[in-house]
């Protein structure tokens, strides 16, 4: 990639971004799009294609309409839908209750694709969001306690807090009770 800078401007010049011998028709893909999903996903996943077909962007809006992006990993698709989890006191699960409709993007540079959801949000069941807490790292569950998520920290604060709730916790780490999943139910 070439650039043109500027004290005031920078341009990214032409170039081949992408060439892909693939082209999307609707013979050679599933009637579904969560079936052709499906397909994808597990391709890139089974042939280590992508480096990390999980990430996805999330974009979520205040109730204003002011729209705002982050990353974020995705977790499960069932019938109902996408599934993530973070902190429900975070910025973005704070603009899912005050507008609850959300975009993903999964952008999958190494096979040439991307897939864009758009739907309305919802909270998963406690019961969903205890399996799937239960089922990481004993690292990853005080994580989630000792992450304040959408907030300042000073240094070494996180580490601080991490240490003593290891301390308390050990190896029985409780389901916080402003953690868990959201489910992006495509429309």
């Amino acid at each position: 990639m070439d650039l043109e800078i500027h004290p005031d401007q920078l341009k990214v010049l032409p170039h081949h971004q992408y060439i892909t011998p693939d082209h999307l028709t609707p013979n050679n893909v599933l009637p579904s799009p969560i079936d052709q999903f499906k397909s994808w996903f597990k391709e890139a996943v089974e042939g280590k294609l992508v480096q990390e077909p999980e990430a996805m962007s999330l974009s979520t809006a205040t109730a204003s309409g002011i729209p705002s992006a982050r990353m974020v990993l995705f977790k499960e698709l069932d019938p109902r839908g996408f599934v993530f989890f973070t902190n429900y006191t975070s910025r973005k699960s704070k603009e899912l209750l005050a507008n609850p409709h959300a975009a993903l993007v999964f952008y999958w540079r190494e096979v040439h694709r991307s897939v864009r959801v758009v739907g309305k949000v919802e909270k998963i069941s406690q019961k969903e969001s205890e399996e799937y807490f239960h089922s990481r790292p004993t690292e990853s569950q005080v994580g989630a306690w000792a992450s304040r998520q959408s907030t300042v920290v000073s240094e070494g604060e996180v580490h601080e807090r991490l240490y003593r709730l290891e301390q308390k916790f050990g190896e029985d780490v409780p389901l916080p009770e402003f953690w868990g999943g959201w489910r992006v139910v495509p429309t």
